[in-house]
């Protein structure tokens, strides 16, 4: 194999991977951004209830179900989707203790 053919090789490796490297890079921080994003809202989301809840003069078991679902599910460290779901189940229950005061 001679040198010249040697060094094209190297190059189109290097390209290829320089061009991979610029296409996934930023995907991979889109997606740790979005996660990180996600499971910021829940945090949120399940201390407002919870302050909701202490807040509340009576008691109701529907947003203590899925407050605790909600807490269930951030125990879990889930994905994304699993964020917004803990945050939905969250802010129902929220609504439902504010309602109901």
């Amino acid at each position: 194999m001679s040198h010249t053919l040697l060094i094209w090789l190297v190059g189109g490796v290097l390209l290829v991977g320089a061009g991979l490297a610029t296409t996934l890079l930023p995907r991979w921080r889109e997606r740790g951004q979005e996660h990180r994003t996600a499971w910021s809202t829940a945090r949120a989301a399940i201390d407002s209830a919870t302050v909701s809840r202490d807040a509340a003069a009576t008691r109701v078991p529907e947003a203590e179900q899925l407050l605790a679902r909600a807490e269930l599910i951030a125990a879990g460290r889930g994905g994304a989707s699993a964020a917004r779901a803990a945050a939905e189940h969250a802010r129902e229950a929220d609504g439902l203790w504010r309602t109901n005061q």
